[in-house]
């Protein structure tokens, strides 16, 4: 049964600096990964011939690439086999949604954000002045928190974003002495509502977590205007944090105190969050960094022929999460087995995912699980340490 996920998370630019990034981004991931998920077969003393995929089992038959429902009950997953050296950045129109637009929202023509709290004098912010500010702020992975096997895990995606930093728009008010933490919040009234969500879109963070993952309110994806279910006209996004805390549709901003109660949001998604689960926790301040751990997953298994019919598999997966790419990346397709290193890796930034792939020839028919680790003590690996992203195929 797919566990809900989280309710919200979720033109090029002409400033030079953005799109620099965005070439560099693309260029060497494409350059990489081109070398990666071809290499197998450039390696082979005869040419291959693809066969054909090997589904994974074991998952279910919730629609990848398809949108269902409305509203809170609003979901589409991302088709992950689909993933190429050219093909990184996720369109809106295929981007994973947890949540859709709520059918009460106020027109995006007449939007503001009121910023307010322990503030000198409260500002309202015309959406028109944060896009006349917005610039390209690089290429970022949102996951959502809920995101598993049961969904194929498609609610995973990447896109090129456009918008104003967090701090840049806390700048524009006088905070009061007290004022310790920024809650961000997004309109979430619905019509109709949905046994699997509860509405109420807010997060509180630290000033230094803002600053510290570069915060900030999204105007747009991939060079245009964001969708209306990725959060039409504003949203937050939190580079490296699960998507619940990247507010959609941000209406308000408020400065609070260091001992302000956490919200309704982030109790509810505080075990998909990895949370403390002993102590109290009732204020916003007891909750850690809602930060997405380094992770990988198989995305496809290719059947190949080699010379003289020989039978082999190419795997082929993302790595994604944490402040810097996992450098020691390990997979075995039994748990009893050793891990062995991954074959080829593309180059991750920390901020996106990479591809890899990885040879497999199976000695005999049947089962087998495919598991990944990063063989680095050194490294927080939660999901990955209790197998939460293996995946499994059968080998006739």
């Amino acid at each position: 049964m797919l566990a809900p996920p989280p309710k919200r998370s979720c033109r090029l630019e002409r400033v030079s600096s953005g799109g620099a990034t965005r070439r560099r981004f693309l260029e060497a991931a494409a350059g990489a990964a081109a070398a990666t998920w071809l290499a197998p077969a450039a390696r082979s003393a005869a040419p291959e011939r693809r066969l054909g995929t090997v589904p994974f089992v074991g998952e279910g038959t919730f629609p990848v690439d398809t949108t269902i429902g409305a509203g809170l009950g609003q979901r589409r997953a991302l088709d992950l086999s689909t993933l190429s050296p050219r093909a990184l950045l996720t369109p809106q129109d295929r981007f994973f949604i947890r949540t859709g637009c709520p059918d009460r929202r106020p027109p995006a023509a007449s939007w503001t954000v009121r910023v307010h709290g322990l503030v000198e004098a409260p500002v309202d912010i015309a959406l028109e002045a944060l896009e006349r500010e917005a610039a390209p702020q690089g290429v970022h992975l949102l996951e959502c928190s809920g995101n598993s096997r049961a969904a194929h895990f498609g609610f995973l995606s990447a896109a090129e974003w456009t918008g104003v930093a967090l701090e840049r728009v806390l700048a524009r008010i006088r905070p009061r002495s007290r004022a310790a933490r920024v809650l961000v919040s997004g309109f979430d009234e619905h019509s109709v509502g949905d046994p699997g969500s509860v509405p109420g879109a807010s997060w509180i963070f630290g000033l230094d977590q803002v600053r510290a993952s570069g915060a900030f309110l999204a105007t747009q994806m991939n060079g245009a205007p964001l969708d209306r279910d990725h959060g039409e006209p504003l949203r937050l996004v939190m580079p490296g944090w699960y998507g619940c805390a990247s507010i959609k549709w941000v209406n308000e901003i408020a400065l609070v105190e260091d001992a302000a109660p956490l919200t309704g949001q982030m109790r509810e998604y505080a075990g998909r969050t990895h949370q403390a689960t002993v102590g109290p926790r009732t204020l916003a301040r007891d909750f850690q960094p809602a930060t997405v751990d380094p992770a990988a997953l198989p995305v496809r298994v290719d059947k190949l022929a080699g010379a003289g019919g020989r039978i082999s598999y190419r795997v082929m997966g993302i790595v994604w999460g944490g402040p810097t790419p996992p450098r020691a990346l390990g997979i075995r397709f039994n748990p009893d087995l050793p891990l062995t290193p991954v074959e080829d890796m593309g180059r991750a930034d920390g901020r996106t995912w990479a591809l890899w792939s990885h040879r497999f020839e199976p000695p005999a028919p049947g089962r087998y699980r495919i598991e990944l680790a990063v063989r680095d003590p050194a490294v927080r690996t939660r999901r990955l340490d209790m197998g939460f992203y293996a995946r499994e195929i059968q080998i006739a």
